[in-house]
């Protein structure tokens, strides 16, 4: 009885595991991407500003994008050291958890329609209130100072992966 109890329980924390392991690889795949293959220069001119049109386009990019939470977070750090503005960051971190288009489907065929409409209605509101006062709110020495801690995290984490790869080979 025990012996079942706990098989039962190690086959439900590996499929649990296995349910999570694929977003994150995915978004940590798509968040080095970002990384390694997008400049700066071309970042900063998609998604460099608060505007209507690069908030629209980081709400796009965001609900193309994985639903998972953590590989959410993980890009938005990604396109906010590569140059998108902060407020654009957040609408893309919130679109890729809010609006994502298997969450939608999910929603439809678990609890109806009318949830995954007010899903959808209330992440596009939180989005336009983000863009609007998030543009006031988040701007300036916070920002910059963000935006530099972060850039030299990563240098900091490039030159330690640089210099161990040096002294396996």
């Amino acid at each position: 009885m025990i012996v079942q109890a706990l098989a039962a329980a190690l086959t439900e924390a590996f499929n649990m595991a296995w349910d999570v392991l694929w977003p994150l690889i995915l978004g940590f795949a798509l968040s080095g991407a970002v990384q390694a293959v997008v400049s700066h220069r071309a970042m900063s001119r998609l998604l460099g500003d608060d505007s209507p049109r690069s908030v629209a386009f980081a709400a796009l990019f965001g609900v193309a994008s994985s639903s998972c939470s953590y590989a959410a977070v993980a890009l938005a750090r990604s396109i906010f050291i590569k140059g998108a503005s902060f407020t654009a960051a957040m609408v893309f971190g919130l679109a890729s958890t809010n609006l994502v288009i298997e969450l939608g489907i999910i929603l439809v065929v678990l609890m109806g329609w009318q949830f995954a409409a007010a899903e959808y209605v209330g992440g596009v509101i939180m989005i336009v209130l983000l863009a609007t006062l998030g543009g006031l709110w988040f701007r300036g020495a916070t920002v910059v100072r963000a935006r530099r801690h972060l850039e030299a995290e990563a240098a900091s984490s490039h030159r330690h992966g640089c210099a161990a790869i040096r002294a396996i080979t």
